[in-house]
């Protein structure tokens, strides 16, 4: 009983050993073609099993994924191994197979200006050796950089020139001139770049570090430093006989998320009443006063224009063959209810807007000898 025993042990060991093998080892008819540089494995045979699988090849096509894995993993195992901070890693090949790009190609780099101005000018660049002879320290030093050759900043005693402040210090001037430098070339980088991307620059309003400002661009500093905060300026204070910034535009308000929530319903009823109204709200005095100055620009432009015409004739006449200073009603939609001359040169006229109106409109009008316009006045009536 115990050798059966034993003997039972052993085949089933076996058993499973075989199984692990079958597990590891994957028979194909034909070689399947690897590219381990992208972990790519492409298999040619013919998808037999899942014609045969019929209308849920799941487990078909698991099995199939299982075996094609198994052999990309195996050929993994035959690469050369390296340990790594205490992991085992597999050194990769190069690609074979060539992916296609997941971004665009890159958009060659603009030119400089400096660049165009020399593909202009046909100015080629000269290679300059990075080494170059110092005199002074006798051997060979950078062109550029720290320690180079002929470094002025290293020198104790300066030469004041002939039309220099004697009393002005050169080394604070050579240190101030350099920075200036620097300043100048970092903003022609900056616009190069905003030329490249197509970006507006920020406009500085004019202003410029000089080292002498005006009263102008100092008021205009002092603006534009005030209306930078949050606020636009609003709590900034004010000297005493200082005068309000002209053009200094207003901080946006928006209403609360939540909270008044009868001010929105009341705000969208009179939205929802304004666009459900047939009528149009219409402003009678605005739109009188518009079609009166309307009608006014347009009797000046023909009085002049006949004006000019009776200079060059030699004589007078009025716009149209009218007399002048007649004021025209019947286009603006007033009904003449009065007219009185109590002088010879002088006429009064009272004009009443018509019934279809809600409320009457009395213009009173009274004109000069050569057509001015005396006295004017208006009187609503309900």
């Amino acid at each position: 009983m115990e050798g059966q025993n034993v003997e039972e042990l052993l085949a089933k060991a076996e058993r499973d050993e075989a199984e692990k093998l079958q597990r590891i080892t994957v028979h194909k008819e034909l070689e399947l073609e690897f590219d381990l540089g992208n972990l790519l494995a492409s298999d040619r045979n013919p998808p037999t099993g899942l014609r045969r699988a019929g209308p849920s090849p799941e487990a078909e096509l698991q099995a199939l994924a299982r075996d094609n894995t198994q052999l990309l993993i195996n050929q993994l195992w035959q690469l050369p191994t390296e340990r790594v901070e205490e992991a085992l890693v597999a050194r990769l090949p190069e690609p074979t197979t060539r992916l296609p790009r997941e971004k665009p190609v890159p958009r060659p780099r603009p030119l400089t200006r400096w660049q165009q101005f020399a593909r202009l000018k046909g100015i080629r660049p000269k290679k300059k050796t990075n080494l170059v002879w110092d005199e002074v320290s006798g051997q060979w030093r950078r062109r550029w950089g720290y320690q180079r050759a002929r470094d002025d900043t290293k020198e104790w005693l300066i030469e004041v020139p002939g039309g220099a402040d004697p009393l002005e210090d050169q080394f604070a001037k050579r240190i101030q001139a350099k920075k200036e430098r620097v300043a100048k070339n970092e903003l022609n980088r900056l616009r190069n770049l905003a030329r490249a991307h197509k970006m507006q620059l920020p406009s500085t309003g004019g202003m410029h570090p000089t080292g002498h400002q005006s009263k102008e661009e100092l008021g205009r500093a002092m603006q534009v430093a005030k209306v930078s905060t949050a606020s636009v300026g609003r709590f900034q204070e004010r000297l005493p006989k200082e005068k309000a910034p002209r053009g200094s535009g207003k901080k946006r308000k928006f209403q609360p998320l939540f909270g008044d929530f009868a001010a929105e319903k009341k705000s969208q009823l009179e939205l929802l009443r304004v666009m459900n109204s047939k009528k149009p709200q219409l402003d009678v005095t605005r739109a009188t006063n518009k079609q009166m100055r309307e009608e006014d620009q347009e009797e000046a432009a023909k009085r002049r224009k006949m004006s000019q015409k009776g200079k060059r004739k030699g004589g007078r006449q009025g716009a149209g063959g009218q007399r002048k200073g007649e004021f025209r009603a019947a286009s603006l939609g007033w009904q003449e209810e009065r007219r009185t001359t109590p002088r010879r040169k002088e006429k009064e006229v009272i004009f009443i807007l018509g019934p279809a109106c809600k409320q009457r409109t009395i213009l009173n009008v009274k004109f000069g000898g050569r057509g001015g316009i005396k006295e004017s006045g208006f009187c609503c009536l309900r």
